[in-house]
């Protein structure tokens, strides 16, 4: 039977039985400022980092899912961790990310070369010893032709995924290293080959946009048309630190839903201000239609919302569903989530 007829024949199967279905969650920006990485250190006595409480009332959210996503917006370093304006976290941070649930982490924003082509290195290093999926960055381009494409079979839908960031503030690559940055052209590149690479579903992560702009500015809405009609399916959007909102377009190559998410906020953070102490999940589902297409069947946000430490050695800073507040701060929580309406 010609391989063509046989893929059809397979999915038509699948859809008969009802048997694919798949759960996506997206989570926005995991950020590591310098009271979380002292929360972190009093909180294990001095020795070593402990983000074990950071992420426990939201694990089972993530955790449930069949596959979860987190843009890692710092470099992770051997010592002299520092948070804003260059970051550099402890290996327990990505530790406590990946026991949370977290499949794959995404290291292509502004800050990947806050300690330069070394950072980048050692990230991807340490990423790479605890067996932890990563795309964005690479040690060199031909590492990069080997980890691109991207494809994730999750429970029988092949995903591809691809990672751009804008810029890196100012700093430049001095070595071989290779940072994916926003070019069109690449991308178009980028989106063909895991397209051929058999992806039946592509979800392109950008670091783009204006910091602290709850609605999506000019250049993500070009880039966001850009990508949807070269057939990306979902694209995910990060970097302004707030919620923007999501809507759900048409893929013109295949006449099927599009996801569009401009900005998911922080996952966590220090940040202060009303609209950054939350953040959104994106959870998407993925089905197959009648003739055993997969499609992006439904998609929504989950709020969340980070309650700091405030000096107390015995917490750190904790990431709850926004329901799940507590007390103390559920002013705060209603004012991030009502901002949002």
């Amino acid at each position: 039977m010609p391989e063509a007829i046989l893929a059809i024949v397979m999915k038509l199967t699948l859809a008969m039985a009802g048997a694919q279905e798949a759960t996506l969650i997206f989570a926005g920006d995991a950020m590591m400022h310098q009271a979380q990485i002292d929360a972190a250190h009093a909180l294990a006595e001095g020795n070593g980092y402990d983000y074990s409480e950071c992420f426990k009332p939201i694990k089972p959210l993530i955790s449930n899912a069949d596959y979860a996503v987190v843009n890692l917006e710092t470099p992770i370093g051997n010592s002299n961790f520092t948070g804003y304006p260059c970051f550099n976290s402890p290996v327990e941070y990505v530790q406590a990310l990946s026991e949370t649930g977290f499949d794959l982490f995404l290291t292509a924003n502004n800050h990947t070369l806050d300690r330069r082509d070394k950072g980048l290195k050692n990230t991807i290093a340490v990423l790479d010893s605890l067996h932890l999926p990563h795309i964005g960055t690479y040690n060199n381009a031909g590492e990069r032709s080997k980890r691109i494409p991207h494809i994730v079979n999750i429970k029988g839908f092949k995903i591809g995924f691809i990672n751009y960031t804008y810029g890196t503030n100012g700093f430049t690559v001095q070595t071989d290293a290779v940072v994916d940055y926003i070019n069109r052209e690449q991308i178009t590149r980028d989106i063909k080959t895991t397209r051929t690479a058999g992806a039946e579903i592509i979800v392109a992560a950008m670091h783009w946009g204006e910091e602290y702009r709850l609605l999506p500015v000019a250049s993500e809405k070009s880039l966001a048309d850009f990508l949807i009609e070269q057939g990306v399916d979902m694209v995910i959007g990060g970097h302004p630190h707030v919620v923007q909102p999501y809507e759900m377009r048409t893929n013109p190559l295949t006449g099927r839903p599009a996801l569009v998410v401009y900005s998911l906020g922080n996952f966590i953070s220090n940040m202060k201000t009303r609209d950054t102490r939350g953040g959104a999940l994106a959870v998407v589902k993925l089905t197959r239609d009648s003739i055993g297409h997969p499609t992006v069947s439904d998609a929504r946000y989950e709020l969340i919302f980070t309650v700091p430490p405030h000096g107390n050695p015995s917490k750190n800073f904790v990431v709850y569903p926004i329901d799940s507040v507590p007390a103390a701060w559920r002013t705060a929580a209603t004012a991030f989530r009502s901002a949002l309406k």
